[in-house]
């Protein structure tokens, strides 16, 4: 398995006749991370506050 490229394995890189070199800015903006659940986050945050708000008002209750 391993001489199965053997015969290119040293060669040089392939340059593109038709295509110019891509920045690293745009190479890393390919991977950068994104929102795939736009407005998922929002909802997190609303959650997170209706339940403090309700532990708050259930404290609250608690010390009347």
């Amino acid at each position: 398995m391993s001489d199965q490229y053997e015969d290119i394995i040293d060669l040089p890189r392939p340059v593109s006749t038709k295509h110019p070199r891509m920045s690293m800015e745009d190479r890393a903006a390919q991977f950068a991370p994104f929102a795939a659940l736009t407005g998922h986050g929002d909802a997190i945050r609303e959650t997170a506050r209706e339940v403090a708000e309700r532990e708050e008002q259930g404290y609250e209750k608690q010390k009347a």
